[in-house]
């Protein structure tokens, strides 16, 4: 199993009475912000990634979220990088991952590609490559994009990043959405191509695309294994099946929220008000209209959502769910050391999970519990979830190299490449997933 620690950074300083007056976090006024609230917020965040690098994780994982309050993220390679340097002189061997760039809303895809290699050149060969399609309310609201753009300018500038990496000399490129007269990035990253994550909510089309090309899949649900695991991993393994790959839990990720104390009872005094401030004050106060913008999810997305709308009921509940009730639904797994190993144990092996997202930062979480959080973690839990699949067989052909990985190249894919003119876009269409 890896375990890699993943952080967004909040604003940690909302006023408590947030929720009456506004009506989402995708458009906070900045003025209520101080200096200090930003200064802290983004500097404790950098300072924890940097304790979990040191306390061992696998690996230190971000995000992208443009205009945001709950994720003042709008490059994660801007922290990449930060983290690549940091952790390379102090001879950290811990991978870097960006989860990462969103391709569907990006017009400079050569700029995507050029940053990562920078940060792999950097981390001297420690990135991991990750590639949400986008949010669709970061993509059309906050970028201009089209909904029915977004997902086929994801494809065409994944296989430009792709084919920039990989092209051993200097090449046009004319596609729909960017047209280069010459693509020769400086510098390219030292693992050729780095192993590729594509991030996402459970939508099909995303499933079978990381199968055929031989990505690895991320899930990132708010709502916990418990409550979409069963019906998500599922879905996964069959698609699997039936593209005839094996069942190997190395090229799934799964993000969970988690919380450890010394006690469950003293877990639950900690990290209460914490935990609704996150789901109140943060994703659960993003309006599932800007979730689910017409012409925004593609018609394989549409089937599996009509099939069970159940996630957007569950969304919708979020921002009045209590503490217990998020602890109950699984969607914050929270409590002693051993509480915390014992859950987390069981769905990473019932859903096959080989690496795991441990979200140990969230809400109002300060500075101080914070690495408490990441410190107990790290000591009493990931030793005995690290020993999942160690003697199973499988290999790991979705880490780089220098971390123990064996990884391969992405396979060559059907999507917009150069010239290429998408003549489907009703079923080219944007999600998350």
């Amino acid at each position: 199993m890896k375990i890699t620690l993943f952080e967004q950074a909040p604003y940690r300083y909302l006023p408590d009475d947030f929720e009456q007056h506004h009506e989402s976090v995708c458009s906070t006024p900045y003025s209520l912000t101080t200096r200090d609230g930003v200064y802290s917020s983004v500097r404790d965040f950098l300072d924890e990634l940097m304790h979990g690098a040191r306390a061992g994780f696998d690996g230190v994982a971000v995000t992208e979220h443009g205009q945001s309050s709950y994720d003042m993220m709008p490059n994660p390679d801007l922290v990449a990088s930060a983290l690549a340097y940091m952790t390379e002189t102090e001879g950290l061997d811990v991978a870097i991952y960006p989860m990462g760039r969103s391709l569907g809303k990006a017009r400079e895809p050569l700029r995507v590609a050029e940053e990562y290699a920078f940060v792999d050149v950097v981390s001297g060969g420690r990135l991991v490559a990750g590639f949400p399609i986008g949010l669709h309310y970061d993509a059309a609201i906050n970028n201009g994009i089209p909904p029915v753009e977004i997902r086929p300018r994801f494809d065409e500038n994944l296989e430009l990043i792709l084919r920039a990496w990989s092209e051993e000399k200097p090449f046009p490129f004319n596609g729909r959405f960017s047209q280069y007269p010459q693509v020769n990035p400086w510098p390219r990253p030292l693992q050729g191509t780095p192993p590729v994550w594509i991030t996402g909510l459970g939508n099909p089309r995303t499933m079978q695309m990381c199968f055929e090309r031989n990505f690895g899949f991320n899930y990132l649900s708010w709502f916990g294994a418990k409550l979409t695991g069963q019906r998500i991993f599922d879905r996964f393994w069959e698609l699997a099946d039936k593209a005839g790959v094996e069942r190997n839990p190395y090229r799934v990720g799964f993000l969970q929220t988690i919380a450890v104390a010394e006690t469950d009872e003293r877990a639950e005094k900690e990290y209460a008000e914490h935990l609704e401030y996150g789901f109140r004050k943060g994703l659960g106060s993003i309006p599932l209209e800007k979730l689910a913008i017409p012409g925004g999810i593609d018609i394989r997305g549409v089937q599996a959502l009509a099939k069970d709308p159940s996630d957007f009921g569950l969304y919708l509940q979020m921002r009045g769910a209590s503490f217990r009730e998020l602890v109950d639904a699984g969607v914050v797994i929270c409590g002693s050391p051993a509480t915390v190993r014992e859950q987390v144990g069981d769905f990473c092996r019932r859903y096959g999970i080989g690496n795991l997202h441990a979200m140990l930062n969230f809400g109002s979480l300060p500075r101080e519990l914070t690495m408490r959080n990441i410190q107990l973690f790290a000591e009493e839990v990931a030793p005995s979830l690290r020993e999942l699949w160690r003697d199973s067989g499988y290999t790991h052909y979705w880490w780089p190299e220098r971390l123990g990985g064996k990884p391969t190249a992405p396979t060559e894919g059907g999507g917009a490449t150069e010239g290429a003119v998408d003549t489907d876009t009703a079923t080219r269409t944007a999600v998350h997933a």
